[in-house]
């Protein structure tokens, strides 16, 4: 999703969603890599280069597990790796009964849009601790459920911004030139030198709806060819050179050339370009959809083109997409693929927005720093469906000290139990949020035995709205 659009475990038996019933989770910490790629990690990670963090240690003997599939970057896997975790990594996605059958043995996954993290597959995921998406969106994954049962969410919603705004440009210069069918009849042998409805796009409009990373990085790309920018948000947003804001989506249909989508899928937006809307376009125009699959009305979509009413258009996104490469995209995934396969001037490509080298790598690195985050500090700053909360490392001069990391239900007294067990301790630092009904609790408890570290957590699991307890040691 392009934002700001909207702007918006160690367990013996499955989870029952809901449930009250705790879960406690040891697990091996080893330190994150130095990498700094969020602005409010970089005073955290400046002292830790003085101060160098604690090696810390399983309670328990049980080593994290991680599953990574969709062929997510092999850098992300060597991350994983070089700090002990086991990784199983996979090029395809899989299936939700595929998923059922081995997730309870992964203590993390990493997915891209086409695995699907739904309630089934959270109830079976016992030892689960956290979900990393390797991508821009996050509605693959049922994001109450995971944050109700404990799980937050990581994903990457910037890393492949410049990656899918300069699809955006290659497409709009693809269409005005008509350069797919020009292809397409050179590699039939046959020659069809022609100018007739082929067009520069130097003086012509872009409307972007959607003026968040992407939509304002392609506003830059797009006035660099001599383009006249006009966007539409629900918010209202600054411009970048010579863009300019309108007020209603229908201003923006009527004067745009080249109408571009880069909104997240809500259900604002699902089928936000139906019939009334590619009607409101201009003779002649083009759409452009890199965002999401339910935001235009496909059949709508086809039937302008058929009339000629639309030049053209460019579709990444599908509200039904194959799960592996090589699958049929054929009338059995969307019954209108055929029609859509058919026409011409129509740029169909495989979900490709933010595939290139680069964005890949770039998302890699950060979903994986998240995660290692959360697993190694406790840390969910960036998580999408859970409280953001996190504490500096516990150096390696502190070495007695204990890392509480306490996820539960959000309703009065729970820090008045919790402090009540801690309070034999000094607690050297603690911080506590929530999101909704889930809140999330770290704290640094100085001077804990060994034999006190189990005390501690059978104490803080037995607190009345316990959902999971990790203890970092």
């Amino acid at each position: 999703m392009d934002r700001p659009y909207f702007q918006s475990l160690m367990m013996s038996s499955p989870l029952a969603i809901p449930s009250k019933s705790p879960r406690v989770v040891a697990a091996s910490v080893s330190p994150a890599s130095p990498q700094i790629l969020h602005d409010r990690l970089r005073k955290r990670d400046s002292i830790s280069a003085i101060r160098q963090p604690k090696v810390l240690h399983p309670v328990d003997n049980e080593d994290l597990r991680l599953l990574i599939l969709e062929n997510i970057s092999q850098d992300a896997v060597q991350v994983f790796q070089a700090q002990g975790f086991h990784v199983d990594h996979y090029k395809k996605a899989l299936s939700e009964d595929e998923l059922i059958d081995v997730i309870s043995h992964y203590h993390a996954i990493g997915i891209r849009s086409k695995t699907k993290i739904t309630e089934r597959v959270i109830k079976a995921a016992t030892k689960l601790l956290v979900i990393g998406c390797f991508c821009i969106g996050t509605n693959q994954v049922d994001l109450v459920t995971a944050g109700k049962t404990g799980i937050p969410v990581f994903n990457s919603p910037f890393s492949n911004s410049r990656s899918v705004a300069e699809l955006v440009v290659s497409e709009m210069i693809a269409l005005s030139r008509q350069l797919v069918e020009r292809s397409h009849e050179m590699r039939q042998g046959i020659w069809n030198k022609q100018s007739k409805g082929c067009w520069e796009v130097r003086g012509k409009t872009l409307g972007i709806i959607g003026y968040g990373h992407i939509g304002s990085q392609l506003s830059v790309l797009a006035e660099a060819l001599g383009m006249r920018v006009i966007f539409y948000d629900v918010i209202n947003i600054m411009p970048l050179g010579s863009a300019r804001q309108v007020n209603a989506l229908p201003t923006l249909l009527a004067e745009a050339d080249f109408v571009t989508l880069h909104v997240p899928e809500l259900p604002e937006t699902i089928n936000m370009i139906g019939s009334r809307e590619l009607a409101q376009m201009k003779m002649g125009s083009y759409l452009i959809n890199n965002a999401r699959g339910r935001v235009v009305d496909i059949p709508a979509l086809i039937e302008a083109l058929r009339s000629n009413h639309l030049a053209g258009a460019a579709i990444d996104v599908y509200p039904q997409e194959p799960g592996s490469n090589g699958a049929p995209f054929d009338d059995q995934i969307n019954t209108w693929s055929s029609t859509l396969r058919s026409l011409p001037n129509v740029i169909l490509t495989p979900h490709i927005g933010g595939s290139t080298e680069e964005a890949q790598r770039m998302i890699g690195e950060e979903v994986s720093l998240a995660l290692s985050r959360y697993l190694n500090y406790g840390s969910t700053l960036g998580a999408v469906n859970f409280p953001e909360v996190d504490l500096r490392a516990i150096t390696a001069e502190q070495g007695n000290h204990v890392r509480v990391c306490h996820v539960h239900s959000n309703q009065p007294g729970v820090l008045k139990q919790v402090n009540e067990v801690l309070s034999p301790y000094n607690v050297e630092k603690q911080y506590s949020d929530s999101k909704g009904d889930v809140a999330y609790l770290l704290a640094d408890i100085a001077d804990v035995s060994p034999q006190d570290v189990n005390k501690l957590r059978e104490m803080i699991q037995h607190t009345s709205a316990n959902i999971l307890t990790r203890l970092l040691a």
